[in-house]
């Protein structure tokens, strides 16, 4: 039974699952939908890669910026049956994308297995009632599935987020479901002894570049998946337009009116793809490193509301460069003592250096900095 407000309200979800967040969105392509569709899909190629990538025609939103190419590509790694791997820089929404193709195949995108050093075989494939077990013994009512015994059973796709963070021996469990399609449950009997993947069932992993000698993928396993990279955006607008629409919904979501003033999210926006490139032509510059920090465009929405979630709650007022110099500092840097002295040498070598009343503001809040 939900927890009820003092108002009498149900308390909103702070972050809706894309099935729940766009569910007008999935009726509307499903109604409208009469392209063939691969088998145990909830959607066609084409209604898939509109609900991604957007329909004017049809009043469906743009969710990520990234190729059509790229999109199509990834929908026909699924439609084959093939293991979709989405690599890239930290921040460069591998997850949300990972999220949005989930919902585009089956409707349902909360069959996630997040990697991790402590995470065991049962916690992805089955554990067990232990009060039932000890009762009846064995049984399929004692089985307590987990996200890949539920995907094969259902025809779902599974997410395995930060599969390179996961034990090799997890890792390799995968095996069998990718290839074979099958899972052996060697505690049961009979028909149950086997699970055979439904149509529909697959997986999308992803794992970060900066990871990359944690838990190395096997060869046999790298061989089951299609990889794809995620690149940063590289276009400044495209950029600035996402941190403005990601930002305001987040803002939206936390009562807060209105949205972080233009000048500022171009301050913003501007210094992470200052620092993001610092590190190729630092040399030419005066010496500048990049920062140890992910300088993305996840990061960027995250610094924006914060900006905005400060000036308001705070003081009720929209976000000023002050506040953008707070919130850089805290979201970004970190307790990085080399970030910060790097950031402090960008306001004293670039920022300085530009024109315009928002710049000198954002260069005489310097001082903001830890």
């Amino acid at each position: 039974m939900a927890t009820k407000r003092s108002d009498g309200a149900a308390p909103a979800l702070q972050r809706p699952p894309a099935e729940i967040l766009h569910a007008d969105e999935l009726r509307r392509l499903a109604a409208a939908d009469r392209d063939p569709r691969p088998p145990g899909w909830a959607l066609s190629l084409k209604a898939a890669r509109a609900f991604v990538l957007g329909d004017a025609g049809l009043g469906i939103t743009r969710k990520v910026v990234a190729p059509a190419a790229a999109i199509e590509r990834m929908l026909v790694t699924l439609a084959t049956g093939r293991g979709l791997m989405l690599v890239g820089e930290p921040g460069t929404a591998k997850s949300l994308l990972s999220e949005l193709l989930a919902t585009a195949v089956c409707g349902v995108s909360t069959l996630t297995i997040q990697g991790g050093a402590s995470i065991t075989e049962d916690q992805i494939k089955y554990s067990w009632n232990y009060a039932l077990l000890i009762n009846e013994g064995p049984s399929p009512r004692a089985l307590v599935p987990a996200p890949l015994y539920q995907g094969m059973r259902d025809g779902r796709i599974v997410r395995f987020e930060e599969i390179t963070r996961a034990p090799l021996e997890v890792q390799d469990c995968l095996l069998g479901m990718l290839s074979d399609r099958v899972m052996a449950v060697p505690e049961l009997s009979g028909e149950h002894a086997m699970l055979y993947a439904r149509e529909g069932f697959n997986i999308i992993a992803t794992a970060n570049t900066r990871d990359r000698g944690v838990n190395e993928m096997s060869a046999a396993l790298k061989r089951r998946f299609d990889f794809e990279t995620v690149f940063p955006i590289l276009d400044y607008e495209r950029e600035l337009a996402l941190v403005q629409q990601a930002s305001g919904e987040l803002l939206a979501r936390s009562g807060i009116p209105g949205s972080v003033p233009e000048p500022v999210l171009e301050l913003l926006v501007t210094t992470f793809r200052d620092l993001r490139a610092s590190g190729e032509n630092g040399r030419r510059d005066g010496g500048m490193d990049t920062l140890n920090a992910v300088m993305s465009t996840a990061e960027a929405v995250n610094v924006a509301h914060a900006v905005g979630v400060r000036a308001w709650f705070l003081e009720q007022r929209a976000g000023s460069e002050a506040d953008l110099v707070d919130c850089i500092a805290g979201t970004v840097v970190k307790d990085d003592a080399d970030d910060r002295a790097k950031l402090r040498r960008y306001f004293e070598q670039k920022v300085a250096k530009k024109n315009g009343a928002h710049w000198r503001a954002y260069f005489e809040a310097r001082h903001r900095l830890p």
